[in-house]
């Protein structure tokens, strides 16, 4: 097969998450568990940090890969879903994965892969410790694709574990309430391994410190090892001065990513890269820490974050998808400068709209949309679903046409959002 072959039985064979939803997702460690014992066990072959969160461990995760890189380390990353090329869920010291490597992989496991019935999602898992094996990767950077506890990621043993929040997300999956979604992310704690909890929250903080108890592993609160004092934007980034509580030392940083929400996965990576420092085989200077921020974007290739598309009218997306992030998202809009406000949204079946859109800002004008996938909402069924919370708008079913719908509407002193879904940014840029 070539490459497009390949991704053709990928994602049509094995039924993905991203394009069929709660279908297609397959718990259980048992079959990717099985097919790592096929390949070798690639994952023990390096270290690991694994990330879990209802928001920010993509960022984390591309924080931490772009701070390691500088640290000199040969640097795997894994993360979920991707925006415009399915390779960018894989890459070695910021390099996609190439082409040729997806196909061997598949042409080679493909019978194996069909007899234990992989999900999409656990093939790619296992094609990525795969690649980092042969990539002689040091340490690798893993991103959870939903939950944790059963997450085909959670057959790694790493030297830290990452829970960045909890906020309702996959309900019914994970379950309907922070306290169960927390202990389904909460399962990725292993026995005396440390986990940085980005923040804490008396909603569901106890969840997690009893599944560490009964681990015996520390929890470490980012924000008890960490302060951001200060932020403020420069021309394609933000300055942050960062102070380490125990010694009370000032780390000035400039980060090339936007968006005020970042501060809190700074202070997150900062907090696991103390730890890696202090307390593992991993060393990381103060410069490469300081280069590591500065650029995070630029070498992981990180977007979707408040990243602006263009100018006069300003044009930015961003991935937040759920009430948790949608609500730093409309802060961020609150603070932008601008004279009237579009906003081209569109949304997948499993979000908790009625949580979602009341957070929305109602004096946007909407262009509503749907992505090409099967988890689309409708876009006429959203504009009628946003319309009980006050949103007003028009329905435009092709998001590339939203957006140049958008466009026309606007003038040089309008701000256009994008968002609402992973995969309405994904089409739009």
């Amino acid at each position: 097969m070539n490459y497009t072959q390949t991704l053709e039985f990928l994602f049509q064979q094995l039924p993905a998450f991203e394009q069929k939803g709660v279908s297609a997702y397959k718990p259980g460690l048992e079959r990717i568990s099985e097919f790592c014992r096929v390949l070798g066990n690639p994952q023990r072959n390096f270290f690991t940090i694994h990330v879990a969160g209802t928001n920010g461990k993509g960022s984390v995760s591309h924080l931490l890969a772009s701070i390691l890189e500088q640290a000199g380390y040969r640097t795997g990353l894994f993360t979920s879903p991707h925006l415009q090329d399915f390779r960018e869920r894989i890459r070695v010291d910021g390099e996609m994965i190439p082409k040729q490597k997806v196909v061997n992989f598949v042409d080679k496991h493909r019978e194996k892969m069909c007899e234990l019935k992989l999900s999409f999602f656990e093939m790619t898992a296992a094609l990525a410790f795969d690649y980092f094996a042969q990539s002689d990767v040091e340490v690798a950077v893993i991103e959870t694709g939903l939950g944790g506890r059963l997450d085909a990621t959670n057959v790694i043993l790493p030297v830290v574990s990452i829970i960045t929040n909890i906020g309702l997300e996959h309900t019914a999956l994970l379950g309907d309430t922070l306290p169960k979604i927390a202990a389904e992310k909460g399962g990725i704690i292993k026995k005396s391994i440390p986990v940085v909890v980005g923040e804490k929250d008396d909603r569901w903080s106890e969840v997690i410190e009893e599944i560490a108890t009964r681990n015996r592993s520390r929890v470490i609160y980012a924000e008890q090892e960490f302060l951001c004092e200060e932020q403020h934007d420069e021309e394609g980034a933000q300055r942050l001065s960062l102070r380490r509580l125990r010694d009370k030392y000032l780390y000035d940083v400039q980060l090339d990513l936007m968006g005020h929400y970042q501060r809190k996965n700074v202070v997150t990576a900062a907090a696991v890269a103390d730890y890696l420092h202090e307390s593992t085989p991993l060393t990381i200077s103060r410069r490469a820490f300081i280069e590591g921020l500065r650029t995070a974007s630029k070498e992981t290739s990180l977007m979707g974050r408040w990243q602006k598309l263009g100018e006069n009218p300003l044009i930015i997306c961003d991935t937040g998808h759920n009430a948790h992030g949608i609500r730093y998202v409309s802060e961020q809009i609150a603070a932008t400068p601008h004279e009237k406000l579009y906003c081209v949204v569109g949304f997948v079946k499993d979000k908790d709209l009625e949580h979602i859109l009341p957070l929305l800002p109602k004096e946007a004008h909407y262009l509503f949309t749907a992505a090409q996938t099967e988890r689309a909402v409708p876009a006429a069924e959203l504009c009628q679903k946003a319309a009980s919370f006050g949103l007003q708008g028009e329905v435009v079913e092709d998001v590339k046409e939203a957006v140049k719908r958008a466009c026309e509407l606007a003038s040089a002193e309008d701000l256009i959002f994008i968002g609402g879904s992973t995969y309405v940014v994904g089409e739009a840029m």
